[in-house]
């Protein structure tokens, strides 16, 4: 995999990330740096920490599965991508809430990072080199989440659900693109 279309997927993986920044940056009155960081660090190292998770269990039943590891990449990225193109389009109001608190944070970064975990599994199979790819998901998601709370800031709710819908968009176009290089080149 090309660092292109890692790159592409951490802007995929990010959006979610991205989305819920945003929603951090509504809620605050002011735009502050030392908010916006602290943001971007639990989100960043979540999105970070789960592929390399992912990346070792998958790791654990690559021989088992080896003949299917394209259709499980296809499928995951697809469930993803699709379950984030749903919430884009679900017309119901998320609330906005400011807090730091530990306990909040590390249970928005869990759910923001949930399905870089599946990517994870995939990465796996398709024996992408793990270090550079959690490193750019990371970095990618820290810088977008960051800039999130900074536009959550000045425009408000009207770029989240875009947001997502173009992240869900990504990752089903890239777990079609595996599929099919897997199966007719």
């Amino acid at each position: 995999m090309s660092v292109w279309e890692l790159f592409i997927i951490a802007i995929g993986l990010s959006m979610d990330a991205f989305a819920v920044s945003i929603c951090k940056g509504l809620s605050v009155q002011k735009m502050q740096l030392r908010y916006a960081l602290i943001v971007g660090f639990y989100f960043g190292g979540f999105q970070a920490l789960m592929p390399a998770v992912g990346y070792f269990l998958g790791a654990c039943f690559q021989d088992a599965i080896t003949a299917y590891d394209h259709w499980i990449a296809f499928i995951l990225l697809g469930i993803i991508g699709i379950n984030m193109i749903r919430e884009a389009l679900n017309e119901e109001e998320e609330s906005c809430d400011a807090s730091l608190a530990m306990g909040g944070m590390l249970l928005l970064a869990i759910a923001t990072s949930i399905d870089a975990l599946a990517v994870g599994v995939t990465f796996a199979f398709l024996q992408v080199q793990i270090l550079p790819a959690i490193i750019l998901i990371g970095s990618t998601t820290f810088v977008l989440s960051v800039i999130g709370v900074k536009t959550g800031v000045v425009f408000g709710c009207r770029y989240k659900s875009k947001a997502e819908l173009t992240g869900g968009c990504i990752l089903v176009l890239m777990g079609t693109k595996i599929l099919i290089e897997h199966l007719f080149f």
